[in-house]
């Protein structure tokens, strides 16, 4: 199927919506659903896949730090995600949007009944012009918070997923960098950044040194194996600093912005 240039998916990372303190970062809520809800004017069609959960989780039930223990990540989990859909729910209000919560897991991506269900739930809500907000199910799928080598990531690989599935044209990944650079910028104060990416080889995976922070999971390796997924899946994906999501309308009017990586149109 064709891909929808006028679908955009936007991925938050838990370092982008939360503060040191582990605290929802209401500025930066606030500004997220500000653009999105004017990128929707424009005439796109919104998703949102939303990190965060578990961090607003654990810090809402007072924790002094994260868990490791899975049952009570799942806990922090299911409080955190009500906390972070009712913030959204209330920010995209005072835009004039409508948002609805969609929470799944790998099965639900794999298996052919539950794909079907999804396509349509996202269908519907599109048509009338409501902002999914797409975040892994924490709270009864254990896979993702205990493994080495989760398959989401911090949601940067469920929002390429996503997007795929979606039939997107983009995925913005707004993180805690301004995109990709040739060497670790936190090191090294001359790094540049590099604009576009072709190809994903391993000179491109030599630069992507661990960024994670305290609040988030995901890395810069993470990030490149969602870019190659939507790259050969003809999906343009960027990546670029989360505090200013202002850029997305740079995007969309072809300017360059972060790292573009290239999807392989056919």
């Amino acid at each position: 199927m064709a891909l929808n240039k006028k679908r955009i998916v936007v991925k938050v990372g838990t370092s982008s919506i939360t503060n040191e303190n582990g605290e929802a970062n209401l500025r930066q809520l606030d500004l997220l659903c500000r653009v999105i809800s004017g990128v929707q004017n424009l005439g796109y069609e919104m998703i949102l896949v939303s990190s965060g959960a578990i961090a607003v989780g654990v810090s809402k039930m007072r924790l002094p730090e994260k868990p490791k223990e899975v049952r009570m990540k799942q806990a922090a989990a299911s409080v955190g995600q009500c906390e972070l859909i009712h913030l959204y729910d209330r920010f995209f209000a005072e835009y004039g949007k409508i948002s609805g919560q969609i929470l799944v897991t790998s099965e639900d991506i794999e298996a052919e009944t539950s794909r079907q269900n999804l396509t349509n739930t996202f269908d519907a809500l599109l048509e009338n012009r409501i902002i999914p907000i797409v975040n892994e199910n924490d709270s009864v799928s254990h896979t993702e918070i205990q493994s080495d080598k989760m398959l989401f990531s911090d949601n940067d690989m469920l929002s390429a997923i996503i997007a795929v599935f979606c039939n997107a044209a983009t995925l913005v990944v707004l993180t805690d960098i301004d995109g990709l650079y040739d060497a670790n910028p936190q090191t090294h104060p001359d790094a540049r950044l590099i604009s576009r990416v072709e190809r994903i080889d391993e000179g491109i995976r030599t630069l992507a040194e661990g960024t994670s922070t305290n609040r988030g999971t995901g890395g810069m390796i993470s990030k490149l194996d969602a870019a190659e997924y939507a790259m050969k899946n003809g999906v343009d994906m960027f990546i670029t600093n989360g505090k200013t999501p202002e850029k997305i309308y740079d995007i969309v009017d072809h300017k360059i912005v972060g790292t573009l990586f290239a999807g392989r149109h056919s």
